[in-house]
């Protein structure tokens, strides 16, 4: 439907989103200063169970070829520590002495945004995984683990308003951020997201069946549901840069359907399983912890070192910043 289909060149590896064992969460995190956000990153990651089955079993490192620094390698052996480990406690020490090659901006021991570590840590394992493969096609880069799991599709649709011609064009992601200034819920977002908008003068559209520029609208909806959605819901006010402090509701349960290119079919419901969150009063300071839902169907409330666990009810009434769904 307009798309490039993938020449597939990685190995079909069964994605398996069931965990293959049920156990109480594993270890806390470490903190050795101002390194909070990669734990809570690193946190989500070991949660989220197609990709740690896929790491306990071994299928990368047992053909990895890549010399040096393995982001796929490192990823493996830390949810392995974290899972096995009977500490309370363990130092997330590999990942945090190769950040630079993780992201060139982070620098150890000063205060970074956890969603930048989440780029660029999806960003090190997809590069991982392209390691050893030269001269592929940009289709078939998209076909690794890592976006088989994280990425979606998005449709762009620009209707002429002089003769309802329409233009679609499709673009991938990994995630997707949220203008929350105007919002009190994560549906009123999501809703405004698919709601068509009429195109500024400056973006004015030249129509290819009026043969002149006319005004037109946009809707963007998800063309592809990723098995994993990633939100982010932004906090730092674009304009002056200052933190958006409200509560912006947000279901447990969330019906992609209405939001999608096709809105007919049945319910396309993914299920929250983590959430970031950031306390301080700016956007540039402050402190970040997790809740997620471990491998037992119970919540917990990871803060660094600290692994408690809590109710359904303390994770919804918190001031969300990312937000992990699974289908």
């Amino acid at each position: 439907e307009g798309m490039a289909l993938p020449q597939r060149i990685f190995p079909p590896e069964k994605i398996c989103k069931d965990w293959q064992q049920r156990q109480r969460p594993g270890a806390g995190l470490f903190n050795l200063g101002n390194t909070c956000y990669v734990n809570v990153i690193l946190q989500c990651l070991t949660y989220t169970s197609p990709l740690a089955n896929y790491l306990l079993s071994h299928q990368h490192s047992q053909s990895c070829q890549q010399q040096g620094f393995c982001m796929m390698c490192t990823m493996e052996a830390h949810v392995r520590k974290v899972l096995c480990s009977s500490a309370s406690a363990i130092l997330p020490g590999a990942v945090l002495r190769d950040l630079k090659f993780i992201g060139e901006e982070f620098e150890y021991g000063r205060q970074e945004n956890a969603y930048e570590f989440f780029r660029c840590a999806l960003d090190a394992m997809h590069r991982a995984c392209l390691s050893g493969c030269r001269d592929l096609h940009g289709s078939s880069q998209e076909t690794t683990i890592v976006h088989r799991i994280f990425r979606g599709f998005m449709k762009s649709r620009v209707m002429c308003l002089s003769c309802q011609a329409v233009v679609d064009s499709y673009e991938a992601f990994l995630d997707v951020s949220l203008d929350i200034r105007a919002a009190s819920s994560l549906i009123t977002v999501l809703e405004d997201c698919v709601t068509p908008k009429q195109l500024d003068q400056e973006e004015c559209f030249r129509c290819s069946k009026c043969k002149k520029k006319a005004a037109a609208s946009r809707k963007v909806t998800v063309h592809h549901a990723p098995r994993v959605l990633t939100l982010c819901l932004e906090r730092a006010d674009q304009w002056t840069g200052t933190k958006i402090s409200k509560f912006v509701e947000y279901p447990e349960y969330l019906d992609l359907r209405p939001y999608m290119s096709d809105t007919d079919g049945e319910p396309l419901l993914c299920s929250l399983y983590a959430i970031v969150v950031h306390s301080g009063d700016t956007c540039l300071e402050g402190h970040f912890l997790c809740y997620t839902k471990a491998s037992n169907g119970l919540w917990y409330r990871m803060d660094d070192e600290s692994v408690d666990n809590c109710d359904i009810h303390t994770v919804l009434g918190q001031q969300a910043y990312l937000l992990f769904y699974a289908r």
